[in-house]
């Protein structure tokens, strides 16, 4: 995989930061103890820190990618929602207006960060305007950091590979449900699309 440190430039990378809301990542979120487990072993909200200062002090853009924010009826008239999103609307996962559906506070954006548009699926791409966004600052190499490694993130970033991106995961800036989930999305699906999969010690020696 390509890791020399001059691939990063300020002028051609994005970080893109997948849903990072209080369901997630505080500790009274709703998905919080389903992630625990995995969060805490891989030092993720530290790593998530680390990594967003080091790229922005490189002077990289800070992409925020959300995912769609529960609202009631989202799925009336749907022909076939997965039972993923249905799952997901019955247990109101980051409610419009609520604590877990605002932004976690060490992780909102700051002024000059992009916010896309709110994706309904795995992908931040589908029915957004993340890929216009990117295009707009000259990103062709992405940076994926935040939640989840098998789903969103996974779903993002294999997109971005299709649409021609140069991507890297970090491995230890994003958690799953169970060490099995961290274990697929890293080690048997990322081969396969991913141009690089450092950890945030890794990519911010890079950086630096």
């Amino acid at each position: 995989m390509d890791t020399t440190p001059r691939i990063y430039r300020p002028e051609r990378t994005a970080l893109v930061f997948l849903d990072p809301y209080n369901d997630f990542l505080a500790e009274d979120g709703k998905l919080w103890p389903r992630l625990a487990e995995v969060a805490e072993a891989t030092d993720l909200r530290a790593n998530l820190k680390a990594v967003l200062a080091a790229v922005r002090a490189t002077g990289i853009p800070v992409v925020i990618a959300p995912h769609h924010r529960s609202r009631p009826g989202d799925f009336e008239g749907w022909d076939h929602p997965t039972p993923y999103q249905l799952g997901a609307a019955q247990m109101k996962i980051f409610e419009q207006g609520s604590h877990g559906g605002e932004w976690h506070p060490d992780f909102a954006p700051r002024a000059g960060d992009i916010v896309a548009s709110e994706h309904w699926t795995a992908s931040g791409f589908a029915g957004t305007d993340l890929d216009y966004r990117l295009k707009q600052i000259g990103a062709t190499h992405l940076i994926f950091v935040g939640l989840i490694a098998n789903t969103c993130v996974e779903g993002t970033a294999r997109a971005a590979t299709d649409l021609g991106y140069h991507v890297t995961l970090v491995r230890d800036a994003t958690a799953a449900f169970s060490p099995e989930a961290m274990h697929a999305a890293h080690e048997i699906n990322a081969p396969s699309y991913a141009h690089a999969v450092l950890t945030s010690t890794d990519l911010i020696t890079q950086l630096a």
